[in-house]
């Protein structure tokens, strides 16, 4: 009789709510500001369609962010309008170069996005404050993570962390939330590094002086005597990646396959205005779309790590745009322009792989020792006369999908041409190049060097070039061998040598 009652009474009361890990943990000190807040569940939780994650200042009670989930993230389609629906006004290329210092504090902001800031979710990334559209929590397995707005925590605070009902449900119903002063409460690290310091690192488990690299990109000023190194410690990390005007910097992983840098993200749901393509000058180049932007910035070197977008369409992994920039032992994963570089740029042993057009840019980009995989054209290459432009040595380009694909293209864009176009590959690998190889090339050929020496394929043998596009060129050994020497040299194609010992020893 009373195991009867004991079992009606066990099936009539509700489960004990499982446990839930919280990261920052309850009453943890010395957090970095740059954190994410982390609840790992016992099982998957689901993310709601309403509902506010709230972060206050605890001493003052002052509500520091909020997060609104009913809010969309960004456009999951191309905007049909002529500006991104978030945008007032075109991006003002001509006007005074805004910095983070315009728009804290203040969650979401961006000139003149203020009336529509609803349409979808915006954060100030590098103090690029025509915004971004960003997931405020996403879900992998049963852990959620929170995104705060950039910047709006501040050292030597103590915070407490609100969490509506509706934002995270789990199957059986045990999470309600998070409320009150006590529910979630963490204090920050009573300062940062020092302002000149020459080294910081980067940790997801909190245990570097930066949660974010993108934290760490925020602190370094953009002037500064000598090199300042980001090393980057092997994790995960979810964001997306942009600084500029930068300069002499090194940005080195811990390991390339251990720590990954990437966001799903694209021209779709971070679109740049309709007018970009009318002024490309540096410094104001409005791209959203790639996992990891460097604009406008000098002496950058980007080491050991791996950076990618995890969605489709137009998409770089990296873009970057400048002068003296290394990148070295880097994987790099895109799709449609998977890779943009404009400026000068010196990639030595990188490996790449994007769905067509995987090289974008303006050049001059000299490529040594890269591993190039492609499911289309491998490069739209845009350079004037003022530079050179793409320039490979022993580098291999494999073509995925089983399919066939040219090296490079060449064709009308909106009416304009680049009949300056640079692209010389000297001792490649060939796998799963058409017997073409180049095209199709629009407009004016006299001044194109598409050019080819020594190509071979997987086995090492000669390809055959019998069928090559009559634009393009093959040089020979004799009679190009002065050519042969200068395209080998990284300095004669950039107009500097790059010395990776000097950056690589940072780490």
């Amino acid at each position: 009789m009373r195991a009867a009652f004991l079992a009606a009474l066990a099936v009539s009361l509700p489960a004990a709510a499982a446990p839930v890990a919280q990261f920052p943990t309850q009453h943890a000190s010395n957090v970095n500001p740059d954190t994410h807040l982390v609840l790992r569940f016992a099982s998957q939780p689901k993310l709601g369609a309403s509902g506010q994650v709230r972060v206050y200042d605890a001493a003052s009670g002052r509500l520091v962010d909020t997060l609104d989930v009913s809010i969309p993230a960004g456009p999951t389609e191309r905007a049909t309008g002529p500006y991104p629906p978030y945008l007032a006004t075109p991006y003002d290329y001509s006007g005074p170069r805004r910095t983070n210092a315009d728009t804290r504090p203040g969650t979401p902001s961006a000139p003149g996005a203020q009336a529509v800031a609803g349409n979808y979710q915006l954060t100030i990334i590098g103090g690029f404050t025509d915004g971004f559209h960003f997931h405020p929590v996403i879900v992998h397995d049963n852990t959620a993570t929170i995104y705060p707005h950039n910047n709006l925590l501040e050292y030597g605070k103590t915070y407490y962390v609100e969490i509506d009902p509706g934002v995270l449900s789990v199957a059986d119903g045990s999470f309600k939330g998070i409320t009150g002063k006590d529910g979630w409460r963490f204090s920050t690290k009573a300062h940062g590094p020092r302002p000149d310091a020459t080294r910081v690192t980067v940790a997801a488990d909190g245990s570097g002086d930066f949660n974010t690299v993108q934290g760490a990109l925020d602190f370094v000023p953009e002037q500064h005597p000598g090199r300042v190194t980001v090393f980057v410690k092997n994790g995960d990390y979810e964001e997306i990646v942009y600084t500029r005007n930068k300069r002499d910097v090194t940005i080195a992983g811990e390991d390339r396959d251990k720590v990954r840098v990437h966001y799903a993200n694209n021209e779709v749901f971070n679109p740049h205005p309709a007018n970009i393509g009318t002024n490309e000058l540096p410094g104001s180049f409005p791209s959203r779309r790639a996992a990891f932007t460097v604009d406008h910035s000098n002496g950058i070197a980007l080491l050991n790590m791996t950076i990618e977008t995890t969605l489709q369409g137009q998409a770089e992994g990296l873009l970057i745009n400048g002068e003296h920039n290394i990148v070295s032992e880097v994987t790099i994963r895109g799709w449609g322009d998977a890779l943009q570089a404009n400026g000068s740029n010196y990639f030595s042993d990188i490996k790449l792989a994007g769905g067509g057009d995987t090289i974008l840019g303006r050049g001059a980009n000299f490529f040594r020792r890269c591993e190039i995989e492609s499911h289309g054209a491998y490069m739209w290459i845009r350079n004037t006369a003022a530079n050179h432009g793409n320039v490979f040595v022993d580098c291999s380009f494999r073509t995925q999908g089983g399919g066939q694909a040219v090296l490079a293209r060449l064709p009308a864009n909106k009416g304009k041409n680049y009949p300056y176009a640079e692209a010389v590959l000297i001792n490649a690998t060939l796998s799963g190049i058409s017997p073409e190889g180049w095209g199709p090339v629009d407009g004016d050929t006299s001044h194109l060097r598409f050019w080819e020496f020594n190509s071979r394929d997987e086995h090492g043998k000669p390809v055959d070039t019998s069928a090559r596009h009559p634009a393009s060129r093959q040089l020979d050994k004799v009679r190009d061998a002065k050519l042969i020497a200068q395209y080998s040299d990284p300095a004669f194609v950039l107009g500097w040598q790059p010395v990776l010992e000097q950056v690589s020893d940072q780490r």
